[in-house]
């Protein structure tokens, strides 16, 4: 099975930065976390081991739909990582 990932095609010096600074608002944040680690295994290339590419793929089986037929297929020890529970989704007053 191959899979393919255009990672280095989308600036993440500068998205990373962004959302650290302003924060997502509601449960959308816990995915920003999870999609954040994933973004650090790759730039620490510990991708490129066979414990990292589970590691992303635990993480994906947490988000979303979790894990499609094939990545199950492929991965099939695959654990989903705990997601953070946000519970403040309020806008916070800008003053």
């Amino acid at each position: 099975m191959c899979f393919h990932c255009t990672f280095s095609r989308i600036n993440y010096k500068k998205i990373i930065p962004h959302f650290d600074n302003y924060s997502l608002i509601s449960q959308k944040h816990a995915y920003y976390l999870l999609f954040r680690e994933v973004v650090m295994i790759m730039q620490r290339r510990e991708h490129l081991t066979s414990e990292g590419i589970q590691t992303i793929i635990n993480i994906r089986a947490t988000l979303n739909w979790g894990l499609t037929p094939e990545l199950k297929e492929a991965f099939p020890n695959s654990i989903p990582v705990p997601r953070l529970l946000v519970e403040n989704s309020q806008i916070p007053h800008p003053e």
